[in-house]
Protein backbone atom coordinates (compact mmCIF):
# COMPACT_ATOMS: atom_id res chain seq x y z
CA UNK A 1 0.00 0.00 0.00
CA UNK A 2 1.31 3.61 -0.26
CA UNK A 3 2.27 5.36 2.47
CA UNK A 4 2.29 9.04 2.81
CA UNK A 5 6.21 10.89 3.41
CA UNK A 6 5.60 12.86 6.28
CA UNK A 7 4.80 9.48 8.23
CA UNK A 8 7.73 7.86 6.68
CA UNK A 9 9.74 10.80 7.87
CA UNK A 10 7.95 10.70 11.33
CA UNK A 11 8.63 7.19 12.46
CA UNK A 12 12.61 7.67 11.33
CA UNK A 13 12.92 10.66 13.05
CA UNK A 14 13.04 12.98 9.42
CA UNK A 15 15.66 9.73 8.40
CA UNK A 16 17.93 10.72 10.91
CA UNK A 17 21.73 8.94 11.25
CA UNK A 18 20.29 7.74 14.97
CA UNK A 19 17.63 5.71 13.30
CA UNK A 20 20.11 4.52 10.45
CA UNK A 21 20.88 0.54 10.25
CA UNK A 22 22.06 -0.08 7.35
CA UNK A 23 24.03 1.46 4.40
CA UNK A 24 24.76 -0.20 0.34
CA UNK A 25 25.26 1.56 -2.83
CA UNK A 26 21.88 2.30 -3.86
CA UNK A 27 19.86 3.24 -0.57
CA UNK A 28 20.31 3.75 2.88
CA UNK A 29 17.96 2.18 5.34
CA UNK A 30 15.95 3.29 8.72
CA UNK A 31 14.30 1.86 11.56
CA UNK A 32 10.95 3.02 12.53
CA UNK A 33 8.35 1.98 14.42
CA UNK A 34 4.86 1.88 12.25
CA UNK A 35 1.81 1.29 15.41
CA UNK A 36 3.37 -1.28 17.57
CA UNK A 37 5.32 -2.71 14.42
CA UNK A 38 9.01 -2.25 14.18
CA UNK A 39 9.96 -1.71 10.28
CA UNK A 40 12.56 -0.83 8.04
CA UNK A 41 12.55 2.14 5.50
CA UNK A 42 14.48 1.63 2.40
CA UNK A 43 15.00 4.74 1.26
CA UNK A 44 16.63 4.49 -2.40
CA UNK A 45 19.35 6.80 -4.17
CA UNK A 46 17.48 9.91 -6.53
CA UNK A 47 19.27 8.58 -9.56
CA UNK A 48 18.95 5.03 -8.68
CA UNK A 49 16.20 3.64 -10.58
CA UNK A 50 13.35 5.37 -12.87
CA UNK A 51 9.48 5.59 -12.12
CA UNK A 52 8.54 2.35 -14.69
CA UNK A 53 11.43 0.30 -12.82
CA UNK A 54 10.17 1.34 -9.40
CA UNK A 55 6.76 0.40 -9.97
CA UNK A 56 7.81 -2.78 -11.88
CA UNK A 57 9.63 -3.51 -8.24
CA UNK A 58 6.18 -2.42 -5.93
CA UNK A 59 4.20 -4.62 -8.19
CA UNK A 60 6.64 -7.48 -7.77
CA UNK A 61 6.45 -7.23 -3.73
CA UNK A 62 3.03 -6.78 -3.24
CA UNK A 63 2.77 -10.23 -5.16
CA UNK A 64 5.55 -12.26 -2.96
CA UNK A 65 4.05 -13.30 0.41
CA UNK A 66 6.16 -16.65 2.21
CA UNK A 67 7.57 -16.93 5.86
CA UNK A 68 10.93 -17.07 4.44
CA UNK A 69 10.43 -13.50 2.40
CA UNK A 70 10.55 -9.89 4.05
CA UNK A 71 7.17 -9.04 4.18
CA UNK A 72 6.78 -6.27 2.06
CA UNK A 73 4.53 -3.34 4.06
CA UNK A 74 4.04 -0.06 1.73
CA UNK A 75 5.77 2.09 -0.05
CA UNK A 76 6.29 6.13 -1.43
CA UNK A 77 6.90 7.24 -4.18
CA UNK A 78 7.10 11.19 -5.81
CA UNK A 79 9.20 13.04 -8.28
CA UNK A 80 9.30 16.60 -8.51
CA UNK A 81 11.17 19.42 -10.25
CA UNK A 82 13.28 21.77 -8.46
CA UNK A 83 16.05 24.31 -9.39
CA UNK A 84 19.81 22.80 -8.90
CA UNK A 85 23.00 24.09 -9.28
CA UNK A 86 24.90 22.74 -12.15
CA UNK A 87 28.62 23.65 -13.59
CA UNK A 88 27.91 27.65 -12.28
CA UNK A 89 24.53 27.21 -13.67
CA UNK A 90 20.90 27.42 -12.16
CA UNK A 91 18.85 24.64 -13.86
CA UNK A 92 15.75 22.50 -13.34
CA UNK A 93 16.71 18.68 -12.41
CA UNK A 94 13.52 16.35 -11.37
CA UNK A 95 14.29 14.74 -7.99
CA UNK A 96 13.06 11.24 -6.97
CA UNK A 97 11.55 10.13 -3.78
CA UNK A 98 11.57 6.80 -3.72
CA UNK A 99 11.28 4.56 -0.40
CA UNK A 100 9.80 1.21 0.30
CA UNK A 101 8.63 0.10 3.98
CA UNK A 102 9.65 -3.69 5.45
CA UNK A 103 9.26 -6.18 8.37
CA UNK A 104 12.35 -5.40 10.82
CA UNK A 105 14.19 -8.31 11.47
CA UNK A 106 16.11 -8.12 14.75
CA UNK A 107 18.85 -10.75 14.09
CA UNK A 108 20.53 -9.01 11.30
CA UNK A 109 21.95 -10.78 8.31
CA UNK A 110 23.17 -14.46 7.78
CA UNK A 111 27.01 -13.16 7.62
CA UNK A 112 27.24 -12.56 11.40
CA UNK A 113 26.57 -15.87 12.25
CA UNK A 114 29.01 -17.68 9.25
CA UNK A 115 31.56 -19.56 11.33
CA UNK A 116 33.36 -22.84 10.75
CA UNK A 117 31.91 -26.43 13.21
CA UNK A 118 33.97 -25.68 15.94
CA UNK A 119 31.58 -22.44 17.15
CA UNK A 120 28.65 -20.36 16.60
CA UNK A 121 25.57 -21.42 15.76
CA UNK A 122 24.15 -25.42 17.00
CA UNK A 123 23.95 -27.63 13.74
CA UNK A 124 19.67 -27.43 14.08
CA UNK A 125 19.86 -24.02 13.72
CA UNK A 126 22.02 -24.20 10.83
CA UNK A 127 19.90 -26.76 8.88
CA UNK A 128 16.51 -25.10 10.37
CA UNK A 129 18.23 -21.95 8.46
CA UNK A 130 19.64 -23.52 4.99
CA UNK A 131 15.90 -25.10 4.82
CA UNK A 132 14.39 -21.80 5.07
CA UNK A 133 16.47 -20.71 2.54
CA UNK A 134 15.63 -23.09 -0.02
CA UNK A 135 11.88 -22.59 0.50
CA UNK A 136 12.19 -18.98 0.42
CA UNK A 137 14.08 -19.65 -3.18
CA UNK A 138 11.79 -21.84 -4.15
CA UNK A 139 8.39 -19.97 -3.76
CA UNK A 140 10.11 -17.48 -5.58
CA UNK A 141 11.10 -19.79 -8.49
CA UNK A 142 7.85 -21.55 -8.42
CA UNK A 143 6.18 -17.67 -8.86
CA UNK A 144 8.54 -16.86 -11.89
CA UNK A 145 11.03 -14.31 -9.72
CA UNK A 146 14.64 -14.48 -9.58
CA UNK A 147 16.89 -13.11 -7.41
CA UNK A 148 20.09 -12.60 -8.78
CA UNK A 149 21.91 -11.59 -5.72
CA UNK A 150 21.86 -14.00 -3.06
CA UNK A 151 24.45 -13.94 -0.58
CA UNK A 152 24.52 -14.19 2.89
CA UNK A 153 23.78 -10.09 3.75
CA UNK A 154 20.33 -10.25 2.09
CA UNK A 155 19.19 -13.33 3.98
CA UNK A 156 18.02 -11.89 7.00
CA UNK A 157 17.04 -13.80 10.56
CA UNK A 158 14.17 -13.05 12.61
CA UNK A 159 13.92 -14.23 16.96
CA UNK A 160 13.76 -17.38 15.86
CA UNK A 161 16.63 -17.51 13.37
CA UNK A 162 14.07 -18.13 10.84
CA UNK A 163 15.82 -17.12 7.45
CA UNK A 164 14.25 -14.24 5.01
CA UNK A 165 15.09 -13.69 1.80
CA UNK A 166 15.87 -9.99 0.90
CA UNK A 167 16.67 -7.62 -1.38
CA UNK A 168 15.44 -9.20 -4.32
CA UNK A 169 15.80 -6.54 -6.74
CA UNK A 170 14.61 -4.89 -9.55
CA UNK A 171 12.89 -6.01 -12.45
CA UNK A 172 13.04 -10.12 -11.45
CA UNK A 173 10.42 -10.88 -12.61
CA UNK A 174 10.76 -12.89 -15.63
CA UNK A 175 9.29 -15.68 -18.04
CA UNK A 176 11.12 -18.87 -19.20
CA UNK A 177 11.23 -17.16 -23.28
CA UNK A 178 12.77 -13.98 -21.87
CA UNK A 179 16.08 -12.74 -22.98
CA UNK A 180 18.46 -10.57 -20.57
CA UNK A 181 21.36 -8.42 -22.31
CA UNK A 182 23.64 -6.78 -20.25
CA UNK A 183 27.16 -5.18 -20.83
CA UNK A 184 27.37 -5.66 -16.65
CA UNK A 185 27.07 -8.50 -14.28
CA UNK A 186 24.73 -8.32 -11.59
CA UNK A 187 24.77 -9.70 -8.00
CA UNK A 188 28.14 -9.90 -5.74
CA UNK A 189 31.62 -11.27 -6.69
CA UNK A 190 31.55 -14.91 -4.99
CA UNK A 191 28.02 -15.55 -5.58
CA UNK A 192 27.98 -15.34 -9.04
CA UNK A 193 27.38 -18.65 -11.52
CA UNK A 194 30.67 -19.27 -13.38
CA UNK A 195 28.58 -18.67 -16.53
CA UNK A 196 28.64 -15.23 -16.05
CA UNK A 197 32.32 -14.88 -16.66
CA UNK A 198 32.50 -16.79 -19.97
CA UNK A 199 31.13 -13.58 -22.09
CA UNK A 200 32.60 -9.96 -22.91
CA UNK A 201 28.81 -9.00 -23.18
CA UNK A 202 26.66 -11.16 -20.91
CA UNK A 203 23.77 -12.28 -23.92
CA UNK A 204 21.93 -15.18 -22.45
CA UNK A 205 18.73 -16.41 -21.33
CA UNK A 206 17.70 -15.93 -17.56
CA UNK A 207 17.55 -19.10 -15.83
CA UNK A 208 16.77 -19.47 -12.04
CA UNK A 209 20.26 -21.87 -12.08
CA UNK A 210 21.94 -19.14 -11.27
CA UNK A 211 20.12 -18.38 -8.57
CA UNK A 212 20.96 -22.07 -7.38
CA UNK A 213 24.46 -21.78 -7.79
CA UNK A 214 24.60 -19.11 -4.67
CA UNK A 215 22.60 -21.15 -2.86
CA UNK A 216 25.34 -24.19 -3.01
CA UNK A 217 27.93 -21.31 -2.04
CA UNK A 218 25.44 -20.17 0.43
CA UNK A 219 25.37 -23.70 1.77
CA UNK A 220 28.86 -24.39 1.80
CA UNK A 221 30.31 -21.17 4.02
CA UNK A 222 27.00 -22.27 6.81
CA UNK A 223 28.52 -25.58 6.91
CA UNK A 224 32.09 -24.52 6.97
CA UNK A 225 32.47 -21.26 7.62
CA UNK A 226 34.00 -20.39 4.39
CA UNK A 227 33.50 -20.13 0.48
CA UNK A 228 35.43 -22.82 -1.90
CA UNK A 229 34.82 -25.90 -3.38
CA UNK A 230 34.19 -29.33 -0.26
CA UNK A 231 34.48 -32.58 0.40
CA UNK A 232 31.23 -34.25 1.80
CA UNK A 233 33.12 -36.79 3.53
CA UNK A 234 35.43 -34.24 5.15
CA UNK A 235 32.34 -32.43 6.23
CA UNK A 236 30.68 -34.75 7.68
CA UNK A 237 33.95 -35.68 9.67
CA UNK A 238 34.60 -31.65 11.01
CA UNK A 239 30.65 -31.96 12.61
CA UNK A 240 31.07 -35.41 13.96
CA UNK A 241 32.00 -34.52 17.35
CA UNK A 242 29.73 -31.39 17.55
CA UNK A 243 26.71 -32.78 16.60
CA UNK A 244 23.74 -33.67 19.63
CA UNK A 245 24.84 -37.16 20.86
CA UNK A 246 20.78 -38.65 21.31
CA UNK A 247 20.64 -37.86 16.88
CA UNK A 248 24.06 -38.42 16.07
CA UNK A 249 23.32 -40.32 12.98
CA UNK A 250 20.13 -38.45 11.64
CA UNK A 251 22.30 -35.10 12.33
CA UNK A 252 25.05 -36.13 10.57
CA UNK A 253 22.89 -37.85 7.40
CA UNK A 254 21.56 -33.98 7.82
CA UNK A 255 24.69 -32.56 7.34
CA UNK A 256 25.71 -35.11 4.84
CA UNK A 257 22.90 -34.44 2.61
CA UNK A 258 23.05 -30.47 2.84
CA UNK A 259 26.93 -31.14 1.51
CA UNK A 260 26.00 -33.20 -1.36
CA UNK A 261 23.37 -30.68 -2.20
CA UNK A 262 25.87 -27.72 -2.26
CA UNK A 263 28.23 -29.41 -4.47
CA UNK A 264 25.56 -30.59 -6.68
CA UNK A 265 24.25 -26.48 -7.00
CA UNK A 266 28.10 -25.29 -7.86
CA UNK A 267 28.51 -27.73 -10.65
CA UNK A 268 30.30 -25.37 -13.61
CA UNK A 269 27.88 -26.88 -16.16
CA UNK A 270 24.46 -25.50 -14.84
CA UNK A 271 22.31 -27.78 -16.34
CA UNK A 272 23.85 -30.20 -13.87
CA UNK A 273 22.37 -28.37 -10.82
CA UNK A 274 19.69 -29.58 -9.31
CA UNK A 275 16.04 -27.17 -9.15
CA UNK A 276 14.69 -26.39 -5.84
CA UNK A 277 12.01 -28.96 -6.14
CA UNK A 278 14.56 -31.43 -6.02
CA UNK A 279 16.36 -30.00 -3.23
CA UNK A 280 13.24 -29.50 -1.33
CA UNK A 281 12.43 -32.97 -1.41
CA UNK A 282 15.54 -33.92 -0.27
CA UNK A 283 15.68 -31.82 3.02
CA UNK A 284 12.11 -32.89 3.72
CA UNK A 285 13.30 -37.02 3.30
CA UNK A 286 15.96 -36.58 5.89
CA UNK A 287 13.02 -34.24 8.55
CA UNK A 288 10.86 -36.92 7.82
CA UNK A 289 13.38 -39.31 9.54
CA UNK A 290 14.20 -37.68 12.14
CA UNK A 291 10.62 -37.36 12.99
CA UNK A 292 10.52 -41.03 12.86
CA UNK A 293 13.67 -41.49 14.58
CA UNK A 294 12.20 -39.31 17.45
CA UNK A 295 8.86 -41.30 17.93
CA UNK A 296 10.53 -44.52 17.65
CA UNK A 297 9.09 -45.78 14.07
CA UNK A 298 12.94 -46.83 13.09
CA UNK A 299 16.61 -46.54 14.89
CA UNK A 300 19.02 -43.94 13.80
CA UNK A 301 21.94 -45.99 12.50
CA UNK A 302 19.03 -47.08 9.86
CA UNK A 303 18.87 -43.26 8.55
CA UNK A 304 21.36 -43.24 5.96
CA UNK A 305 20.32 -46.50 4.43
CA UNK A 306 17.00 -44.77 3.92
CA UNK A 307 18.18 -41.67 2.17
CA UNK A 308 20.83 -42.71 0.24
CA UNK A 309 20.75 -40.39 -2.89
CA UNK A 310 22.33 -42.20 -5.98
Amino acid sequence: MALPLTLLRHITDDFSAEHEIGRGGFAVVYKGKLGNRTVAVKRMSNTFVDESEFHREVQCLMMVKHKNIVRFLGYYAETHWTMVTQEGKFVMADVNQRLLCFEYLPNGSLDKYITDASCGLQWRDRFQIITGICQGLHYLHQNSFMHLDLKPTNILLDDNLVPKLADFGLSRCFVESQNWASTSIRGTAGYIAPEYYNYTEVTHQLSPLLDIYSLGIIIIEILTGRKGNIDADEVVESWSNMVEKSHSDVQMEQVRICAEIAIECIDFNPAKRPDTQHIISRLDQIKIMDGYVKTGMITSHQVRSLTCHP
